[in-house]
C-alpha cells in the first residue's frame, strides 16, 4: 500500500475519488427536461424530486458523519460509495414516474451523505493542521468539478443513448471511487476520547459560538447554491428557446451548466485564500451580501439577450461558490479535535436541510407565478434563491467573538 504518501498526492487522490462518487448528483436535474415531458411532471413534482435528493442526505448525514468520531471515516466512505453506485444503477433499471424515482432519490442522497463529509473527515484526519485549511479549499471545490463532470456527461450520454444510461454511467462512478479509496488510504484509528459519548448528542457543537457562525451561513449558502443547481439546466432551456435559434443552440444547456460549475471550482479556492488573508468571518460575509445581490441581478435579466444572460449566469456562479470553501474551513478549524465529525455532521445536516428547501422553493415558484414557460416565475424564481443567501451574514454577526 501507500507507506508515506505525501500530503499533495493525498489532497489529488481523495478530490479524484469525491469527483467520481459525485458522477450521479446531476443527472436527474441536467436531464429535468426530459422528465418533466415524458413523465408529465409539475415543477412542484420536480422540486421535489430535486429536493428529496437532499432530504435523503439530510436524514443520513448525522449518523454517518458523527460516527467518524468513533470509526475510521475511511470505513464510512466506502460503504457511502457503494451505496451512491448502487441507487444511481437501481435508477436506471427501475425508475419510471414520480413515485418510483422517491425512494431512489432518497438512496443516492444517503449514499452522497457517506461519502462527502465523510470523507473531508478521512483528509483532514490524515493531514497536519497547517496543510488542512488549502486542502480543505481542494477538497470542497471537488464537490463542483463532480457536480460539472456529472452535468457534461450526463448530457452528452443521454443525447447518444438515453437517460438510463447516464444512470448507469453515474453507478459505475460510485463502484470506482470505492475502489480508489479502498487502495490508496491505509485504515486509521479515530482521534475520539475512549470514553462513550451519544453519537447525535450535538449540545456541545451547539455551544461553539464560533462554529455555529460557519454552519448557519453554510446552510444559507446551500440554499442558494442548489436551487441553482436543481433548477439550472431547466432554466437554460427555457432561456434558448426565447433567444433566437443561432444564438441559443451552439452549446446544450447542460454543457453550459457544466461549464457555470466549472467556474466555481477555482472561485471556491480564491475565496478561501482571501478568507484566510483578510479575516474569514468578514470576507464570507462580504461574499454573500454580493452573491445575493447578483442574484436579483438575474432575476431583472432574464429576457436579455442569450449570450449576455450567459456571462451574467457565469459572474453569479463564481460569486455564489466564492463563500463556500471560506465557510467549510471556518467551521473545521473551529471545531474542537475531539467533536470535529459531530459539527461536521451538524453542519451538513443544516446545510443540506437548506439544500432540500432551496431546491424545492423555486419549483412551487414557478408553479404559483405561471410556470417554466413564464420570464416573471423565473425571475421570482431566482429572487427566492437571493432571499435565503442574505440571511448568512446575519448569523455570522449574531454569532461573531464577544467583545
Amino acid at each position: 500500500m501507500l507507506a508515506r504518501m505525501t500530503a499533495g498526492r493525498l489532497v489529488f487522490l481523495l478530490c479524484l475519488a469525491e469527483i467520481a462518487s459525485m458522477l450521479g448528483f446531476a443527472v436527474f436535474p441536467a436531464l429535468l427536461p426530459i422528465f418533466l415531458s415524458d413523465w408529465r411532471l409539475s415543477a412542484g413534482e420536480a422540486g421535489w424530486l430535486s429536493g428529496v435528493f437532499f432530504a435523503g442526505y439530510m436524514g443520513a448525514v448525522p449518523v454517518l458523519t458523527a460516527l467518524t468520531d468513533r470509526f475510521d471515516a475511511r470505513r464510512i466512505f466506502l460503504c457511502g460509495s457503494l451505496l451512491s453506485g448502487l441507487a444511481s444503477l437501481l435508477f436506471a433499471l427501475l425508475a419510471q414516474d414520480f413515485w418510483s424515482a422517491v425512494p431512489l432519490r432518497l438512496l443516492a442522497g444517503a449514499g452522497l451523505a457517506g461519502t462527502y463529509m465523510p470523507g473531508l473527515k478521512a483528509l483532514t484526519d490524515r493531514l497536519a493542521p497547517a496543510a488542512q485549511p488549502r486542502a480543505v479549499s481542494f477538497y470542497t471545490s471537488s464537490f463542483g468539478l463532480g457536480a460539472s463532470a456529472s452535468y457534461f456527461l450526463s448530457g452528452e450520454v443521454a443525447a447518444l443513448a438515453d437517460w438510463r444510461w447516464a444512470f448507469a454511467l453515474a453507478g459505475l462512478g460510485g463502484l470506482a471511487a470505492f475502489a480508489i479509496v479502498a487502495a490508496a488510504l491505509r485504515p486509521l484509528p479515530p482521534t475520539a476520547p475512549a470514553s462513550a459519548w451519544r453519537v447525535l448528542d450535538f449540545r456541545p457543537v451547539l455551544r461553539n459560538r464560533e462554529a455555529m457562525g460557519y454552519v448557519l451561513a453554510y446552510a444559507a449558502h446551500n440554499w442558494e447554491l442548489f436551487g441553482l443547481r436543481s433548477w439550472i439546466v431547466a432554466f437554460l432551456v427555457f432561456a434558448a428557446s426565447q433567444a433566437q435559434a443561432e444564438t441559443a443552440g451552439f452549446w446544450s444547456a447542460t454543457a453550459i451548466a457544466a461549464l457555470l460549475n466549472l467556474l466555481g471550482t477555482p472561485a471556491s479556492i480564491l475565496g478561501n485564500e482571501a478568507a484566510t488573508r483578510f479575516g474569514r468571518r468578514r470576507m464570507a460575509a462580504c461574499f454573500q451580501l454580493v452573491s445575493a445581490g447578483f442574484a436579483g441581478c438575474v432575476a431583472l435579466s432574464v429576457g436579455i439577450a442569450y449570450p449576455m444572460l450567459i456571462g451574467l449566469l457565469g459572474l453569479y456562479a463564481m460569486l455564489l461558490m466564492s463563500e463556500s470553501a471560506a465557510v467549510t474551513t471556518g467551521a473545521v478549524q473551529a471545531a474542537r479535535p475531539e467533536r470535529k465529525g459531530a459539527t461536521m455532521a451538524l453542519h451538513s445536516t443544516l446545510g443540506f436541510a437548506l439544500a432540500f428547501l432551496g431546491s424545492l422553493a423555486p419549483g412551487l415558484v414557478l408553479d404559483a407565478a405561471g410556470g417554466t414557460g413564464s420570464a416573471v416565475a423565473w425571475s421570482l424564481a431566482f429572487l427566492s434563491m437571493g432571499a435565503g443567501v442574505a440571511l448568512g451574514p446575519l448569523a455570522l454577526w449574531l454569532t461573531r467573538p464577544r467583545g
